[in-house]
């Protein structure tokens, strides 16, 4: 049995009665929580993948991908939300994920939830990261009732930069930062921040 959320513009949201597991769709897009046996293979091929890894201080292995799946599920079962699996509609191919977690380290815009995603390269230029953030952050805000989003990348990441912008997140002039796990200097350690408000 499944229990529809009340009807939104953009995407529908469901949680399983049994397992109690978020489940949200998009035009073309299922946003799911994580099968490590499922999942494994095609998230740690997409982490050792140097173009989609260019803004990441280095690729993973599968070990460091499995680990990251135990976080996801871990942040899941705390919280009740998390980086979902994003996979497609028509086929169930393994996009990447896409979803929003609490920001693990202390800066001076935390506590704050932030918005992330990654996608294989295969599907870079679709239009899927934005189909897939924009049903998070309607689902944010209006299901889960959180009240603002941050989101933040390197600071010459243009295509995301763009994406933040398309999402209807704001720059935050004067609060760039330096990424507390990169040395300073690193070339890949200076941040930009982004930030979407709920609607009043």
């Amino acid at each position: 049995m499944w229990i529809e959320y009340s009807p939104l513009p953009f995407y529908t949201g469901y949680i399983s009665v049994n397992t109690m597991k978020t489940h949200i769709e998009s035009p073309r897009l299922i946003l799911r929580e994580w099968d490590t046996k499922k999942d494994l293979e095609p998230f740690a091929r997409m982490n050792a993948d140097p173009l989609v890894m260019q803004y990441l201080p280095r690729v993973l292995n599968e070990n460091a991908s499995a680990r990251h799946i135990k976080e996801f599920q871990e942040h899941f079962k705390k919280y009740g939300f998390g980086f979902y699996v994003l996979e497609k509609k028509d086929d169930g191919e393994f996009v990447g994920f896409v979803g929003i977690e609490h920001v693990d380290f202390k800066a001076n815009f935390t506590p704050a939830i932030q918005l992330a995603w990654r996608l294989d390269y295969e599907y870079w230029g679709q239009g899927y990261a934005s189909e897939a953030a924009k049903a998070v952050i309607e689902h944010a805000f209006n299901e889960l009732n959180i009240k603002e989003l941050v989101a933040f990348s390197v600071h010459d990441n243009e295509r995301i930069l763009h994406i933040f912008e398309k999402l209807g997140l704001k720059y935050q002039e004067n609060e760039d930062f330096d990424y507390p796990a990169l040395k300073k200097g690193h070339p890949l350690g200076r941040f930009v921040l982004y930030k979407i408000k709920k609607d009043k």
